[in-house]
């Protein structure tokens, strides 16, 4: 169908090309542009959930969005391939199956996994990456606790799980672990003193740049549940079954999971874009450095913070508010008017410590912990999904399990 209005290929449905969408259809009329959204499969995932899809306290359809259930499909054109390149000067996308040529673009193809180059750990690690990798960590932990006892002699190592990176996600699903691990022993009839989950941080603390109390809160509320620090150990390699850190000491597990760094899509580096570690800073508008039709959101982009001369911290939180700075902005461009500068609002981060403990920050600087700093998390979760789909889609899929 070809058409004269103008086409906006929003690339990736995530946090930020979804909400980017559904703005869109919000702030033009169906006669301003045509709306394009581009993903690789039919449904968005929550990927503050995927920790929890990773450890098997949730299924992988709790975590997952039917794309055509929040955006409506006679307004914007679904299509349903895997992105190859970007060609700028030729205004066109290239798909593995088709093209498309564009008028605005909006990148928002989310991270890849990091591994800084450690040896071994691309090829031997599992990565929480998207909602099949993560199902696949589950499967793994599962059947190393199903085949235990059926085994002559079983290995007690087989049933650890290594989680490399002390960082947001790697804590969150340390947490998540501290549930499910007694439930797999129960399950299996395993002593529950013999599988071991153990946090591998090279730096000298876990959770950077959180406040120390909180740090503290976090590590003695897992802790007290069994799970292992090892602070400031540097991994040196990953082996099939173990981490060695510092002077060659190997700590072994029958299941590694690397969630210590992500960069943003590969993408980027393939279409040409400059990049600072692996990611394009953007103006305080969100367009590309040099391009006034290319806006690049999410954790694709550097948003710098002008007073504290860093980049704002890329989270969902940011990435749904993006949405807003690039709705506005194209809606801007397509009418000749002046372009907003993206200002992002701290509303607090939070981070879950399994299923009825928390910690975290909100409004910038009020602590909370436990089951407050819990129901704090659900409340934010839920929120999204609220802006994303209503009421009827917290219905469906909102978190408002017991403590």
């Amino acid at each position: 169908m070809s058409t004269n209005k103008p086409r906006i290929v929003v690339l990736g449905a995530g946090y930020a090309g979804m909400m980017t969408t559904k703005q869109l259809t919000k702030k033009l009329s169906p006669d301003e542009a045509e709306i394009v959204l581009v993903n690789k499969h039919n449904y968005h995932y929550q990927t503050t959930w995927l920790h929890e899809v990773a450890a098997g306290t949730i299924n992988t359809n709790q975590a997952r969005v039917m794309i055509s259930d929040v955006i409506d499909p006679n307004r914007v054109r679904l299509v349903y391939d895997s992105v190859v390149k970007v060609n700028k000067d030729e205004q066109k996308v290239k798909l593995e199956n088709s093209e498309l040529t564009y008028d605005y673009l909006v990148i928002a193809l989310g991270f890849e996994t990091n591994t800084f180059g450690i040896k071994g750990m691309k090829e031997n690690a599992f990565f929480i990456q998207d909602i099949d990798s993560s199902r696949q960590i589950f499967e793994h932990i599962e059947y190393q606790f199903a085949k235990y006892n059926n085994e002559e002699s079983p290995n007690e190592d087989s049933l650890s799980i290594l989680v490399g990176g002390g960082g947001f996600t790697g804590i969150e699903f340390a947490g998540e672990l501290a549930e499910k691990v007694p439930k797999l022993c129960r399950k299996y009839d395993i002593d529950p003193n013999l599988p071991k989950i153990i946090n591998v941080e090279a730096a000298p603390s876990i959770l950077p740049g959180f406040d120390e109390e909180l740090v503290a809160y976090a590590k003695k509320s897992l802790e007290d549940r069994g799970v292992e620090f090892r602070e400031g150990a540097k991994i040196a390699e990953c082996k099939e079954d173990a981490f060695v850190v510092n002077e060659g000491e190997e700590i072994k597990a029958g299941t590694i999971v690397w969630t210590g760094g992500v960069t943003g899509n590969s993408i980027l580096k393939k279409s040409g874009f400059e990049l600072t570690k692996g990611k394009v800073t953007v103006e305080d508008t969100l367009l590309a450095p040099g391009e006034d039709n290319i806006f690049i959101l999410g954790d694709c982009a550097w948003v710098m913070d002008k007073e504290a001369r860093r980049p704002y911290p890329p989270t969902a939180q940011s990435a749904m508010q993006h949405a807003g700075t690039c709705s506005s902005n194209i809606k801007a461009l397509l009418r000749n008017e002046p372009l907003e500068e993206f200002v992002f609002d701290n509303k607090g981060t939070v981070a879950s410590l399994g299923k009825s403990d928390a910690m975290g920050t909100v409004f910038e600087d009020k602590k909370l912990y436990g089951k407050t700093a819990a129901s704090m998390k659900k409340v934010i979760d839920n929120r999204w999904l609220l802006l994303l789909g209503g009421p009827k889609l917290i219905l469906k899929k909102g978190k408002f399990r017991p403590f």
